[in-house]
């Protein structure tokens, strides 16, 4: 008996190792399948991204470059407001035409064509002899910012796996504020040449990645889902291997997807009856409303384009003197802004979306409050011009780190694929108009009631916004697009202290 367990003991003993082996095998393989498919999802979702580069350059830039337009073309301090402003009001255009564009052409391609109008209206900026010939350029650069914003969240959403979906969707946010940072290094670097030359050679560069872009369309496929709407089946099913985190549920994903997309196939998906549907709400799709439209005015209205388009007048106002020091001044701010966006990736799907809003929009209130107490109370002094700093980086950190990228998740995420398209073009309209109008008052209002009294009123309107996380907005981590879609067929996304209850209880659980 012994002998022979020694005499097939190497045997079995040779094929369980071999068998563990090929278990190992399999695991390694899969492992590296997972990679794979999660590498090519983050290439496609950065190439996606690119277009906000553009957005957040111009926001950056201008910031500067309006010093120097100021003096060379000789423009009045509205007309300066309205050169701010008008982009924003101007890109909900781009974002209203968006939904039928990406739904009619494909999600891919819009993106190309939001490039294009940007890149023609960035050139018309750059060698504009005068201001009205500036706002042709800058209407272009609107709706190409417009098509933009609107589509790269949901391309991106549609494309990856629920375990990176947050991650990934944040990314254009992310490169918004890559685009600040470049923008605002852009003014400090072309500060020094003479005003008829700097600010148009800062607003030329501004069309570099587009070269990038071109390349992006070579290598990002189309939107699995959309796809799916033009029954274009085994071309889903292609980019969907390339693209899940585990092949074996390809089939269950493409299922769940024609369910969803059933509805738009059977009604031909008619424009009408998605705008009739919007208008005409059903009780989960208002819930759905209240709060993607919702977060995206709260993400402006509480001030960040006019901390950013006008950071410089905000130094000014606390003490800095000379245009090379108040630009530097922005340079931090624009780092701040970006390390924290970065930061954000990485807790956005571990800790959830609504633990990082009340963070974000609790110290948002803070930081808006101290800075409209340090510019009314401690300006023209060291102390002032370092705690205006602290809170405008701290305003901008607390922004990057929640309602900035997670605005754009959750309105990617909580409408069904039927009205997906319509319905965030229409939260971006909302984001949209929301900075117009802050960026186009912001001069006049802060004239009458001082920049100090302005961010009270900012500080006052973030307070407001915890509330309404509280009580509108639900958790979507770890939730696929079709089980978010289930949550606001009931009421139950709308018990904001109950659900908020559990999920603490589940996070204390977990840690």
């Amino acid at each position: 008996m012994g002998i022979q367990e020694n005499g097939n003991g190497g045997v079995l003993k040779y094929k369980r190792m071999d068998s563990d082996a090929v278990e190992e095998d399999g695991v390694l393989c899969e492992e590296k399948g997972n990679d794979s498919s999660r590498k090519y999802v983050l290439v496609c979702a950065i190439f996606a991204s690119l277009n906000s580069v553009l957005l957040g350059y111009d926001v950056g830039v201008m910031s500067g470059a309006i010093i120097f337009i100021q003096q060379d073309l000789k423009i009045t301090e509205v007309q300066e407001e309205v050169l701010v402003g008008i982009l924003s009001i101007i890109s909900l255009l781009g974002s209203l035409a968006g939904g039928k564009t990406s739904d009619a052409i494909g999600r891919k391609w819009t993106m190309a064509f939001a490039a294009i109008v940007f890149q023609s209206g960035a050139l018309i900026m750059a060698l504009a002899p005068n201001f009205k010939v500036l706002m042709i350029g800058r209407f272009l650069a609107g709706i190409g910012i417009g098509f933009g914003v609107m589509i790269a969240p949901v391309y991106i959403a549609e494309i990856s796996p629920t375990v990176v979906r947050g991650s990934f969707t944040s990314f254009p946010e992310i490169f918004i504020n890559l685009g600040i940072l470049l923008g605002y290094v852009s003014n400090y670097a072309f500060s020094g040449l003479s005003p008829h030359i700097n600010w148009r050679v800062m607003l030329g560069v501004g069309t570099l990645p587009s070269v990038f872009i071109g390349i992006a369309l070579f290598v990002i496929p189309e939107s699995p889902r959309w796809l799916v709407m033009k029954n274009r089946i085994d071309e889903a099913r292609v980019v969907l291997l390339k693209t899940n985190e585990n092949a074996s549920e390809v089939e269950e994903r493409l299922a769940e997807i024609q369910q969803a997309a059933g509805h738009v196939n059977a009604e031909k998906y008619e424009e009408k009856a998605v705008w009739r549907e919007l208008l005409n709400p059903s009780p989960g799709v208002r819930r759905m409303l209240i709060t993607g439209c919702g977060i995206q005015c709260f993400q402006q209205v509480t001030g960040i384009d006019a901390t950013v388009y006008y950071s410089p007048t905000i130094f000014k106002d606390a003490g800095i003197k000379g245009n090379t020091q108040l630009l530097a001044a922005t340079v931090a701010v624009g780092f701040t802004k970006t390390i924290f966006i970065l930061i954000a990736i990485f807790l956005i799907d571990k800790v959830g979306r609504k633990p990082l809003l009340y963070v974000s929009t609790i110290g948002m209130t803070t930081c808006l409050f101290g800075l409209g107490l340090t510019l009314s109370l401690l300006g023209n002094g060291s102390v002032g011009i370092k705690l205006a700093i602290l809170c405008v980086c701290g305003n901008v950190a607390f922004f990057s780190v929640g309602i900035g990228p997670i605005c754009w998740v959750l309105t990617s995420e909580i409408f069904p694929l039927r009205l997906r398209a319509q319905a965030s073009a229409l939260g971006a309209v909302g984001s949209r108009v929301s900075s117009g109008v802050v960026a186009m008052s912001f001069l006049s209002v802060s004239r009458m009631i001082t920049v100090g009294g302005t961010f009270f009123v900012f500080a006052a309107i973030s307070a407001i916004s915890i509330a309404f996380v509280h009580k509108c907005v639900p958790e979507t981590k770890g939730k696929s697009l079709e089980e978010i879609e289930m949550m606001f067929q009931n009421d139950r996304p709308q018990q904001g202290g109950e659900l908020e209850l559990e999920d603490v209880k589940h996070l204390m659980q977990t840690q």
